[in-house]
């Protein structure tokens, strides 16, 4: 695959289409914002619904998967790959930017979301310039949700203790939730799975506020409104997916020659590795208007 990304590069060429990848329908919610808060930018989604979602297999298949779907984006001529999956990157991203990209695509890029969520959480930039967003008041309690991978990986305690110590992060994987979601399954169903990972975070904070929370999988905002109906009222919720649109508005800034050309149209293709039929109908559902896919 790596071979393959070469050639394609070269026999294609490289666009100003950026790459947006999930494991299945999570992404949407990511790509929503991207939409939005860049219109004139060129968009190529990945939903990898054949195997979707990746939050229980081993590490290693992860990184596999993740791999081949973004030398299928550079195929297709991407220049830049955005991991709209918080479990492809917390345990894909920095190998493929360390290894397997300088050897494959050295002029191309992969970003995840994880990044822009820890800024919000501490306030403190990943390197350099001012915050995006202004972070909860510290010190806070922040809880994130996650799958059983992210969870694992400890990559949003980790992070945001060595930039922010006074703010204390809470975890708890919601187990099955990403597959009920990808599954279309019933509300009920889905709120049962929800109250149960709210119920058991809750219990972890043994009396102390919850200042925030973070649904670090990006198929979870597709029931955000079930996990607002079973935490604090006043309970911030971090939005991934806005947060990520704005550092790649920021990031684009910076590196001009990732946006859309003259000449190249604005908008987004979707693409699955599953039924593109299904997929359609399920992500029309969420969305609340057609998002049509078309076989990868």
């Amino acid at each position: 695959m790596a071979g393959e990304a070469r050639t394609a590069g070269r026999k294609r060429g490289t666009s100003a289409m950026i790459g947006v990848f999930d494991s299945g329908h999570g992404g949407l919610t990511v790509q929503r914002h991207l939409s939005a808060i860049l219109p004139g930018e060129s968009f190529l989604y990945l939903g990898d619904h054949a195997r979707a979602p990746y939050g229980s297999r081993p590490p290693g298949e992860v990184l596999a998967f993740t791999q081949a779907a973004c030398a299928r984006l550079f195929e297709h001529g991407c220049g830049l790959v955005i991991l709209a999956c918080n479990t492809a990157a917390t345990r894909a991203l920095r190998p493929l930017q360390q290894v397997w990209l300088p050897r494959v695509a050295p002029e191309r890029r992969i970003l995840g979301i994880v990044v822009p969520t820890i800024e919000a959480m501490t306030g403190m930039p990943w390197a350099g310039g001012p915050p995006l967003v202004r972070a909860p008041l510290a010190p806070a309690t922040i809880g994130v949700f996650g799958t059983k991978l992210t969870v694992e990986s400890d990559v949003y305690p980790i992070e945001v203790a060595k930039r922010a110590p006074e703010v204390s992060v809470i975890q708890e994987a919601c187990l099955d939730l990403a597959m009920a979601i990808e599954r279309d399954a019933a509300q009920s169903d889905l709120e049962a799975l929800v109250r149960a990972s709210t119920t058991a975070l809750l219990a972890k904070l043994q009396g102390r506020r919850l200042d925030a929370v973070a649904l670090a999988c990006t198929h979870y905002p597709l029931v955000a409104s079930l996990f607002m109906r079973h935490l604090p009222p006043a309970t911030l919720m971090l939005s991934q997916g806005e947060l990520t649109a704005l550092s790649l508005r920021a990031y684009l800034e910076r590196h001009p020659r990732f946006r859309r050309q003259p000449g190249e149209e604005p908008g987004c293709r979707y693409l699955t590795t599953g039924d593109p039929a299904a997929v359609t109908r399920i992500a029309t559902r969420f969305a609340g208007q057609p998002v049509p896919f078309a076989t990868a």
